[in-house]
């Protein structure tokens, strides 16, 4: 989902690329077409992962990798590619990550390297990362160390790339996964402008993330001399529905996924557009106390942000509720406003296409044609561990993953789902900062949920049947941070 305001991301430095010899780049393009198998080929029927695997030296066959399908791409060898040190070498950005992770998560290190930067071809310019102005940029990480595996993420909100390093990427590469992450094909609030009809911009995502993971699957054959036995897709927010589509739709690819508080997109709702608008009508009444003040609060809850969170209300009214409201709808419906380019902020309920007013199930067909261009089923294909915390007022989790896992069950793919609703979380864990005390972090849910993936995948053990978790009211800060039981 969209993250509050912040400034543009400044450029990095760019080193210059590696020099390549054409004869180098001959034996690279005969092992890419020698591998190209590892584009389609079921995951799973690679080896089973294990250390070292394939490392002849640091930074071994930098100069013949090459990411299909790329027109840009500059491969650096680095002494780290977690962020304990691509922060000072310039190879990430942490704006784009900025307000995500609470501030005393781990960083590890010493995970020395092959980062490659590039981009895929592309008209729209939303992504400013590297002085580019190049949207559907990505980025791909080698370990030298590598455990077999490959994790592919696409990014929450809006960001770019790197919105998921501190998150999750940082501790993929520790456990000696390959990591790669695309910015979705579209950048910015103003991602909307992207495509030429609704829903063609959010539609991208999807694809660049399967492009992505194509390639990313190639390239893992090019550097380690074989395809990666493991295939794992990770997401939060806006990335967790890429996870949920790429599983119900492209589930070849993949030996599974990790979801944390996936968005939900249905045609016949819920969705976003459903319920954002109560939000923004009646918060107002509510904060403004008096006599309407319980009608409102019924309202809000009634909509689906639950009783207890009203403590995160004002700050998601201030930086996501309209903002996400506006630039989504915009997207989906751009008539509603007219000429109007993503309708007015924060404009009171009652004013002329205010999207305060805004009524999903009164629109025209075409709005409920567009979404269904990007909408989930719950067929998924392949083992999918979904969080999400009960305290999110962003994407309240009964109108969204609670939704998701019975869709999963009317399709009769249970077997393939494990949902934990985990108590006290909210949409961003920077938020367990400002609140200490309230919430808990997801961060460690995440780490639960993958080592729980894992064992399903390698061992064949099954984890904790869906729940869920409750807050443990005792546990210090510290403690929160570090454990997440799926069979708490």
């Amino acid at each position: 989902m969209p993250t509050p305001p912040m400034e543009p991301p400044t450029p990095r430095r760019a080193g210059p690329p590696r020099g390549t010899a054409r004869r180098r780049w001959l034996r690279g393009a005969a092992l890419a077409a020698a591998v190209l198998t590892a584009w389609t080929a079921a995951p799973s029927a690679a080896a089973p992962p294990g250390r070292d695997t394939g490392r002849p030296g640091h930074c071994a066959r930098q100069d013949t990798i090459r990411v299909p399908g790329a027109a840009r791409q500059q491969a650096y060898c680095l002494e780290e590619l977690t962020t304990a040190g691509t922060v000072a070498s310039g190879h990430t950005d942490p704006a784009d990550w900025a307000g995500l992770t609470p501030e005393g998560l781990a960083t590890p290190s010493g995970v020395p390297g092959i980062q490659i930067d590039g981009y895929f071809p592309d008209t729209s310019t939303g992504n400013t990362n590297h002085g580019w102005n190049h949207d559907s940029q990505f980025v791909i990480r080698l370990p030298d160390r590598w455990n077999g595996g490959l994790v592919v993420a696409g990014s929450p909100g809006v960001r770019e790339q790197y919105a998921n390093d501190r998150a999750f990427g940082d501790w993929a590469l520790d456990r000696g996964y390959a990591f790669a992450a695309t910015d979705k094909g579209n950048a910015s609030a103003a991602f909307h402008r992207d495509g030429r009809a609704p829903g063609e911009a959010i539609a991208e995502w999807n694809t660049r993330f399967t492009q992505l993971t194509r390639a990313a699957r190639l390239v893992v054959a090019q550097r380690y001399l074989r395809p990666p036995s493991r295939t794992l897709a990770m997401g939060m927010s806006n990335g967790g529905y890429l996870v949920r589509w790429q599983l119900e739709n492209r589930p070849g690819l993949y030996d599974g996924g990790v979801d944390w508080e996936g968005a939900l997109w249905r045609a016949e709702g819920p969705n976003l557009l459903t319920f954002l608008p109560p939000a923004l009508r009646a918060y107002p009444r509510y904060a403004a106390g008096g006599a309407d003040a319980e009608d409102a609060h019924g309202t809000m809850t009634g909509a689906g942000y639950p009783a207890g969170s009203e403590f995160l209300w004002p700050y998601h009214r201030q930086y996501y509720w309209d903002l996400t409201q506006r630039i989504y709808r915009e997207e989906l419906d751009p008539g509603f406003d007219g000429a109007t380019e993503a309708g007015t902020p924060f404009c009171a309920p009652g004013t002329p296409a205010c999207d305060a007013d805004y009524a999903y199930d009164e629109r025209p067909d075409e709005v409920r044609e567009a979404v269904a261009r990007i909408a989930l089923t719950g067929r998924v294909g392949k083992p999918l561990i979904t969080f999400h915390g009960t305290l999110d007022v962003l994407l309240p989790i009964s109108r969204t993953s609670d939704t998701y896992a019975r869709m999963v069950r009317r399709e009769g793919r249970g077997a393939l789902h494990r949902y934990y609703r985990v108590e006290g979380g909210t949409h961003v864990d920077s938020l367990v900062d400002a609140f200490p005390g309230r919430l808990r972090p997801l961060v460690p849910c995440h780490r639960s949920a993958a080592a729980a993936l894992e064992r399903w995948l390698e061992e064949g053990r099954r984890p904790p049947s869906s729940r869920t978790l409750k807050l443990p009211a005792e546990a210090t800060p510290a403690e929160r941070l570090a454990r997440c039981p799926l069979d708490g």
